[in-house]
């Protein structure tokens, strides 16, 4: 045994831990100069192999055990809100190592004066994100600060695979390995399908080692199931019903973490439970991603410290952060995918060895369903896998000038060198020349619709070197530099006090001063909005609304449809426990049941296709199973195919199962009709003419050209509203479709249109899967179980004198009572 080993050991035994032996492998693995994906359960030390590999290569090939080296390794987070945490543990465990190794974060949050001291020297290790780390990047002193680089860990890789950050990051590590050619990247997680690709994305398809974990971690998952359920079940109807049996739990609990899927379910669940247990005030904390950073850190102390009994949160504590002594995870509502299922559930226990535990509430009957079908993919080990993205021309345009700005000092970067670097990096392994040539014309001239406005000359090529020589363009570049997009947020402060955290402009447009919303735990008054602040303070009214952030629209995966499917046959078959013994599914026997009399429970091979007749007009169901952003353009699709056929005009409703569609119009389908609606011929020519395509394309434009360049959305202090950067993007788009319609950065704009808001290749697959299914077409006398929810998902967004809920409890009445007449058993009230 060596002595650096013999170091690990001592520290390991100490804390009474066992080294694992994917921990070990990945030693050897990054000794020897290898890069590699480790793929291993939460909370079972993912992070302590690849810090201690770090460590343990710099040990055996250092003369000095007491220096301090120069910066070494770069440690990539994902989330702001775990580089603070991440670097502690690293900073405490290189310390009991007996290791003069500094570790400092640089993100967002940095004060400004240490970002400065960072420039001239930067410690042995960084804690940063992919955006901090593109910002050193347009340094000229860049090559000197990662001179001595040996390492890279990205971590939850697989929250940046499939997204632009990631691209920006793949870019970012392609310059990285031409400065350091001998450079490892290791990525860490923990809910990956796809490894191979994984790996190959983040190491630019170079040789990689995936290491799996070997001792899984045991996941126990369980349903809250209600002690009445209706068999007419809309989402959201069971609301906070269930606090009770919640509150039960938490008292079972020394710490839960209790996620939901939305900041406006937060707000909710926070309040229930406080109006339930108003003694647990200083016990139960909310935590997501608008609140300010301050609350958050509070917040994140008092878990750590063992004070708090439960934190409502979001996706902002699914990851990485260790806070061990959480015991309970518990999931509001359907976790909508097996890997956010898992990833959650890991936040419990959070120890190599130690079982974690997730209950699931349930928000209306199917989700039950939902929650069984996820149980059985985990037990499986299928989850998700995330698609790498390529190809993204705005975020290279972006990229190339970060490039250029960092060289310009040395005359330049040399086109041929940057388009080497590029071409290294898995999303753009394919670039062509064609692509290539386009985008340096981009973002040299501003292409052939804007060459004459030189505020889109924003590199210059001299002599076959590409540089950045006008310095407010450098500032502007550099102050807005990344790939997250969003609606511009607007602060909330106190009129006297502190501020509380963001919100979305598109919200506090809507209100008026005086009006009462719930945010940050505590009822708001609006007093006014002045330069993106909108001041507030405390409301005694009860009456008030929730905001609604933008990324709510939150669809099941393909492969927890897969499951659903799966389990609706065995019911069909008479196996209301399932294969696995699945009580989610007994316990919703009754609603089942009046499903399969009333229509049918499809088959896995099946389409089920309903049509009922009421006073509204025709009513046809279908149910593919492909989530709600797929229903959205299937829905679109099918209408606008079924019009052509017969003269109708169609209002549609979607859920995650299925959408409806309803006409005035007397018409009938025929079974080759209905087939000709969902033919995979000729998809992208009939989706794109039967939507607002243009609209759309320009929407998703604003994003597009604000990565690219082609708008400034304002220096900090005088950011630019919402509506003016729309404004700004929208005339340039405008321009371009007029000027440059073969512009690749609208032909991009379509493509995302397709894939991010109606999910293209997921409708295709659809499809081609209903292709080859039999359609099971049936008339019900009345709306089914799995038709009420869409019924109620149109209801609610018509404008009526009355109010919709009431509508929608009347309907209920009436639909038990008929249920109930069937199977000759009281009226339930």
């Amino acid at each position: 045994m060596t002595d650096v080993d013999a170091r690990f050991e001592a520290w390991f035994a100490a804390r009474d831990w066992e080294i694992f032996d994917f921990q070990r492998e990945t030693w050897a693995a990054y000794a020897n100069g290898e890069s590699g994906l480790i793929h291993a359960p939460t909370g079972t030390g993912k992070t302590l192999a690849a810090w201690f590999a770090a460590l343990g290569a710099w040990l055996k090939n250092s003369d000095d055990d007491n220096a301090t080296p120069p910066l070494t390794l770069l440690w990539i987070t994902p989330l702001r809100a775990l580089a603070a945490d991440t670097t502690a543990h690293l900073q405490s465990s290189a310390a009991e190592l007996g290791l003069s190794w500094t570790v400092e974060r640089r993100t967002g949050d940095t004060k400004s004066h240490i970002k400065a001291r960072q420039r001239k020297k930067l410690p042995s290790a960084l804690v940063t994100t992919p955006e901090s780390l593109c910002l050193l990047l347009s340094y000229a002193e860049h090559d000197t600060l990662f001179g001595h680089l040996d390492g890279v860990v990205v971590d939850e890789w697989h929250e940046l695979l499939s997204t632009k950050r990631g691209v920006q990051l793949e870019l970012a590590l392609a310059r990285l390995r031409a400065l350091r050619p001998e450079l490892k990247t290791w990525g860490l997680s923990a809910t990956l399908a796809n490894l191979d690709e994984a790996g190959a994305a983040l190491t630019g398809g170079g040789a990689m080692r995936c290491i799996r974990g070997a001792m899984p971690a045991t996941t126990h998952i369980d349903a809250l199931i209600p002690a009445t359920i209706d068999r007419f079940p809309w989402a959201g109807h069971l609301g906070t019903q269930l606090v009770a049996p919640v509150i039960t739990a938490l008292e079972s609990a020394a710490t839960t973490l209790l996620f939901t899927n939305t900041r406006s379910q937060a707000e909710l669940w926070h309040q229930a439970l406080l109006r339930a247990r108003p003694d647990w005030l200083d016990k139960i904390a909310l935590h997501h991603g608008s609140l300010d950073r301050g609350l958050r850190e509070r917040v994140e102390a008092m878990i750590a410290d063992g004070t708090l009994r439960c934190v409502v949160a979001t996706s902002s504590l699914d990851l990485g952060v260790d806070f061990s002594p959480v015991d309970q995870v518990i999931q509001i509502g359907s976790p909508k995918g097996v890997a956010r299922l898992l990833q959650r559930a890991g936040r419990s226990g959070h120890r190599p060895g130690v079982a974690s535990r997730i209950l699931c509430v349930p928000t209306h009957a199917f989700e039950l369903v939902e929650i069984a079908a996820a149980r059985r993919k985990a037990q499986r080990g299928e989850v998700e896998a995330r698609t790498p993205l390529s190809g993204a021309l705005d975020v290279l345009s972006q990229h190339i000038v970060t490039r250029a700005l960092g060289c310009t000092s040395a005359g330049g970067v040399a086109v041929e060198q940057l388009l080497a670097e590029v071409r290294s990096a898995h999303a753009y392994r394919d670039l062509s020349d064609a692509q290539w040539q386009w985008t340096l014309d981009f973002v040299t001239r501003g292409g052939s619709a804007l060459a004459a406005y030189p505020e889109f000359q924003r590199v210059v090529l001299d002599n076959g070197r590409l540089s950045v020589t006008d310095k407010r363009i450098a500032r502007r570049h550099r102050m807005t530099m990344g790939t997250i997009t969003s609606d511009a947020a607007m602060s909330v402060k106190f009129l006297k006090g502190g501020r509380l955290g963001t919100v979305e402009e598109r919200f506090i447009a809507q209100l008026r001063p005086g009006d009462v919303f719930l945010f940050s735990g505590r009822l708001l008054e609006l007093v006014r909005v002045r330069d993106l602040t909108a001041y507030v303070r405390a409301a005694t009214r009860k009456n008030r609304q929730v905001p609604r952030w933008a990324g709510g629209r939150m669809a099941i995966s393909g492969t927890l449809a897969d499951a659903i499917r799966e389990l609706l046959e065995a019911a069909r078959d008479g196996d209301y426990r399932g294969s696995r013994g699945e009580p989610e599914l007994a316990a919703i026997r009754d609603l089942l049941e009046v499903q399969r009399r009333w229509s049918a429970l499809p088959a896995a091979d099946e389409l089920l296709v309903e049509h009922v007749t009421s006073r509204e007009g025709r009513h046809w169901f279908f149910y593919p199973f492909a989530g709600r952003l797929a229903h959205e353009g299937l829905s679109a699709l099918v209408a606008w195919r079924l019009a052509r056929m017969h003269a109708a005009s169609f209002r549609f409703s979607v859920n995650d199962y299925g959408f409806e569609l309803v006409t005035r119009n007397k018409v009938e389908f025929s079974g080759d009709e209905l087939r000709a609606a969902f033919s995979p011929v000729a998809l992208m020519e009939d989706l794109l003419a039967c939507l607002n395509a243009a609209e759309l394309s320009k929407r998703a434009f604003r994003d597009i050209a604000r990565i690219a360049g082609l708008v400034f959305s304002g220096y900090p202090g005088s950011q630019k509203s919402a509506r003016q950067v729309q404004a700004s993007s929208g005339l340039v788009f405008d321009v371009l479709t007029r000027y440059d319609a073969d512009n690749l950065l609208l032909g991009q704009a379509r493509r995302e249109v397709l894939e991010r808001e109606l999910e293209f290749n997921r409708v295709r697959a659809a499809l081609e899967r209903i292709s080859a299914q039999s359609l099971c077409v049936t008339n019900p006398p009345r709306l089914t179980p799995l038709g009420f929810p869409l019924w109620v998902e149109r209801v609610a967004s018509q404008v009526s004198n009355e109010s919709w809920r009431d509508r929608v409890e009347r309907m209920t009445v009436q639909l038990e009572k008929a249920a109930d007449k069937n199977t000759g058993k009281s009226v339930r009230k």
